[in-house]
């Protein structure tokens, strides 16, 4: 990478935590300045503003989110197990999602509903992204037999993602990681009597 996108990269990082933390609209420019040590300056002249920031920013903790979850089932063959594994991924990594400030598209997705028209097109993509990958799983378990043939795969996506984001929130905002357990084995119920043949 060039100098150039060395700096961008690295504002971004370091913009990440805060954004997904404060929040788009709550965090300052003098956040950014105190995160990276850079001037405002040098923040505005590898972005055209602050919105530009955090549209990379939600772009990256979006990237890194989807990662992880993918590298977490990769190691799985089946395709019951891999949807057994995203549950996994939020049993064993809870302590980091609620230390970074919860979900990245849930976050997003409160403050882009009514106040970040820029932002909105780009939190319904990402959700609509992600209920495809789930799709697709629950498709490939259809095609090799291990799911009922008759159900709709992206309904079954979408009302994963639902309950899962519905957890976070009750579980973040109750300091109760209980509620979110609570909603990943109704996901896991969910997989073992609805979709799993």
């Amino acid at each position: 990478m060039s100098k150039a996108e060395n700096t961008r990269q690295f504002i971004i990082e370091k913009s990440a935590p805060i954004f997904n933390m404060k929040g788009y609209a709550g965090t300052s420019l003098a956040d950014l300045i105190e995160a990276t040590g850079l001037t405002k300056g040098s923040i505005y002249g590898n972005f055209e503003n602050k919105d530009a920031v955090a549209l990379a920013v939600y772009e990256h903790n979006i990237n890194a989110l989807k990662k992880r979850i993918s590298d977490f089932l990769s190691k799985e063959i089946t395709e019951n197990d891999k949807l057994i594994a995203f549950t996994e991924y939020y049993r064993s990594n809870w302590k980091r999602v609620f230390e970074k400030g919860g979900c990245p598209i849930q976050n997003a997705s409160i403050e882009a509903d009514d106040n970040l028209s820029f932002l909105k097109k780009h939190v319904q993509n990402s959700i609509i992204n992600w209920a495809k990958d789930i799709a697709a799983i629950i498709e490939k378990g259809q095609k090799k037999g291990e799911f009922k043939k008759d159900i709709n795969a992206s309904e079954y996506a979408y009302t994963i993602i639902t309950v899962l984001e519905g957890g976070i929130m009750l579980s973040k905002i109750m300091n109760d990681r209980k509620l979110l357990f609570s909603a990943l084995n109704r996901i896991d119920m969910i997989i073992r009597s609805e979709i799993k043949q």
